[in-house]
C-alpha cells in the first residue's frame, strides 16, 4: 500500500512538472530557444503571491490580501513580466538583426533576465523559505486507504484542461495556426502574413501563464515558498520535455509525470539522496536508447510543434 501511495504521490508532484515543461516545449518548439526565464517565473508567481498574502500591495495600498487574489495577483506578475522578457530578448534582437532565432543572445539574455529577477526576490525577501498562507483547513482525502491531498488533485485536472486547450487552440484557432507557421518557417509565415509581432507575444503569455499557475499550485500544494524553488522544478521539467520529446506537448506531459514516479519511485527505495543521479541516469538511458524520446521527431528544432 505504501508503494501505491508513493505512486500516487508521483503522479501528483509530476502534475507540476508537467506545466512547466509544457512551457518550455512552447518556446522550443516554435521559437527554437531555450527560455531559462521558466523557472523564475514559477518562482515569482508563487514568491508574490506569498508577499500578497502576508503584506498586502506595495506602499501600504492594502491589507494583507485573501490567499487566491494574492495568488491571482501573483500570475499576472508572471506574465508581466514574461512580456518584459519577450520585449527584450526576442522583439529587440528580431528589429535589430532581423531574425532573432538564429542567434545565441536570446539564449543567453534570458538567462541574464533569470540572474537579475532571482536576485532582486533574494534582495527583497530573503533566501529563506517561507511559510504560504494558504487553506487552514485539512484538505486531504482518504480513498482506500490512500491519501489524496485534494489541492493536489485539482491541480492534476487543471493541467489536464491545460494541455488539452494548449491542443486544441494549435490544431484548431487562428493564432494557432499562426503558432505552428512560425514554428515552420518564420519568414515564410510573414510573407503569408502572420503578424509576428502580435503572435510571438502569445507564447511569452502562455508561458507566464503556464508557470504562474504551476508556481500557484505548488505554493498551495506544499505550502512552501523560496527564492531557490525554481531551481530543483526547472531542472526536472527540463529532464521531462527531453524525455518527452522535444517539441511535443504530449511528450511533455508524459515526461513530467514519467519524471514525477521516478523521483517519488527513488525517494521510496533508495532515498532523496539519490533522486539526481535516478532521474539523470533515466534521461541519459532513455536519450541512448530513443534521441528524440519518447513522443519525440527525429530531426530537432523548427517546425516540430
Amino acid at each position: 500500500m505504501l508503494l501505491i501511495q508513493q505512486v500516487v504521490n508521483g503522479l501528483m508532484l509530476g502534475s507540476v512538472y508537467v506545466t512547466v515543461a509544457v512551457a518550455f516545449t512552447l518556446t522550443i518548439g516554435i521559437l527554437n530557444f531555450l527560455n531559462f526565464t521558466i523557472p523564475t517565473l514559477f518562482m515569482l508567481a508563487a514568491m508574490m503571491g506569498w508577499s500578497f498574502a502576508a503584506w498586502g500591495l506595495p506602499f501600504g495600498l492594502t491589507e494583507p490580501l485573501a490567499w487566491p487574489l494574492a495568488l491571482a495577483l501573483g500570475v499576472a506578475v508572471a506574465i508581466a513580466a514574461s512580456l518584459v522578457v519577450e520585449r527584450f530578448t526576442f522583439r529587440y534582437l528580431r528589429t535589430k538583426h532581423g531574425d532573432s532565432t538564429e542567434h545565441a543572445i536570446p539564449l543567453v539574455s534570458s538567462l541574464g533576465f533569470l540572474l537579475v529577477l532571482e536576485n532582486l526576490v533574494r534582495i527583497g525577501y530573503g533566501s529563506d523559505a517561507q511559510r504560504f498562507p494558504g487553506p487552514s483547513a485539512d484538505l486531504t482525502l482518504s480513498v482506500g486507504g490512500l491519501f489524496f491531498r485534494i489541492p493536489q488533485v485539482i491541480s492534476l485536472v487543471v493541467v489536464a484542461l491545460i494541455v488539452l486547450g494548449l491542443a486544441w487552440m494549435m490544431k484548431s484557432s487562428r493564432i494557432g495556426r499562426g503558432l505552428r507557421a512560425i514554428a515552420e518557417n518564420p519568414d515564410a509565415a510573414g510573407i503569408l502574413g502572420v503578424d509576428t509581432r502580435r503572435v510571438v507575444p502569445v507564447v511569452f503569455m502562455l508561458t507566464g501563464l503556464l508557470c504562474g499557475l504551476a508556481g500557484s499550485l505548488f505554493a498551495v500544494n506544499y505550502g512552501e515558498v523560496s527564492p531557490q524553488m525554481g531551481e530543483d522544478i526547472g531542472s526536472k521539467a527540463i529532464a521531462g520535455m527531453v524525455l518527452g520529446g522535444l517539441g511535443s506537448l504530449w511528450g511533455a506531459v508524459a515526461g513530467g509525470i514519467v519524471i514525477g514516479l521516478i523521483e517519488m519511485l527513488t525517494i521510496h527505495f533508495f532515498g532523496a539522496d539519490t533522486v539526481q543521479a535516478t532521474v539523470w541516469g533515466a534521461l541519459l538511458l532513455t536519450l541512448m536508447i530513443r534521441p528524440q524520446g519518447l513522443f519525440g521527431h527525429n530531426a530537432i528544432g523548427k517546425g516540430k510543434l
